[in-house]
């Protein structure tokens, strides 16, 4: 696919889309909704990380208000279901890990695009904004869903009602993100990240992300077995024989991903 609004590289493991509208602080448009959607999906067969961020000084200030019908006439529903929906569950579902690496502001849909991701790393000079009730709308594009399971609804009802900016720093206290890291060396730290998990047990991660993001829709008894079995079929693998190995010749493992 030839991207028009999108960067997507493929390096050693590591997959990485970069949102290039710098020029419109990376706002979302229909083009790049669905470019990103096929480059996750592509990135979750070739690669054994996914990495998001932005190019230029945002990472993503989310809608483009400009893309497309006027807002007397936009359909917001159908825009959700049929375009935004498609792209958050590819991050969402996909079989590698995922990080955001929010290089700057993110803002209404583009700040719930971040939290999409397994993990946010954030500069500290960036912000997250749910700016949605300022034009009379609410938290979309995944907010409802991602705000109170990082945060708790106390946070996440204040953010969706004052609309004001949360500091990466904030945004890490918080626990609405992994870590907030100093604006200096900010790409060379999020790329040692992904490169760690590029080398590292790619079906254990897999497991992990299925198991923990459906424990809010088991009871104890229910998520516990699910932990068992998914234990059961990681203590199989080739990676763990591999781990057990490596620690006991006290070395680096050398995981081959399954």
């Amino acid at each position: 696919m030839e991207y028009q609004t999108i960067l997507y590289t493929l390096d050693e493991g590591v997959a990485t889309i970069t949102l290039n509208r710098p020029d419109r602080m990376n706002a979302l448009t229909t083009q790049m909704r669905a470019e990103i959607a096929y480059a996750v999906t592509d990135a979750g067969k070739r690669a054994r990380v996914l990495v998001l961020t932005g190019e230029g000084k945002a990472f993503c200030s989310g809608q483009d208000l400009g893309d497309g019908a006027s807002a007397a006439n936009l359909d917001l529903e159908r825009t959700l279901r049929d375009e935004y929906t498609p792209m958050l569950r590819s991050i969402v579902e996909c079989p590698v890990p995922t990080i955001a690496a929010v290089n700057g502001p993110a803002a209404g849909a583009g700040a719930n695009l971040a939290l999409a991701a397994d993990v946010v790393i954030a500069t500290e000079s960036a912000y997250f904004m749910q700016a949605f009730s300022r034009i009379g709308l609410i938290p979309d594009a995944g907010g409802t869903y991602f705000l109170p399971r990082s945060m708790g609804t106390a946070k996440a009802l204040g953010a969706a009602l004052f609309a004001e900016k949360i500091t990466a720093r904030q945004a890490d206290d918080w626990g609405m993100i992994w870590e907030a890291v100093p604006d200096e060396g900010f790409a060379e730290h999020w790329r040692a990240r992904a490169a760690h998990l590029a080398a590292g047990p790619t079906a254990a991660y897999k497991a992990a992300k299925d198991v923990i993001r459906g424990s809010w829709d088991r009871g104890f008894e229910e998520q516990i077995a699910f932990e068992a079995h998914e234990q059961g079929r990681c203590g199989k693998s080739r990676d763990f024989k591999e781990g057990v190995l490596a620690f006991m010749e006290k070395r680096p493992a050398r995981f081959e991903g399954r």
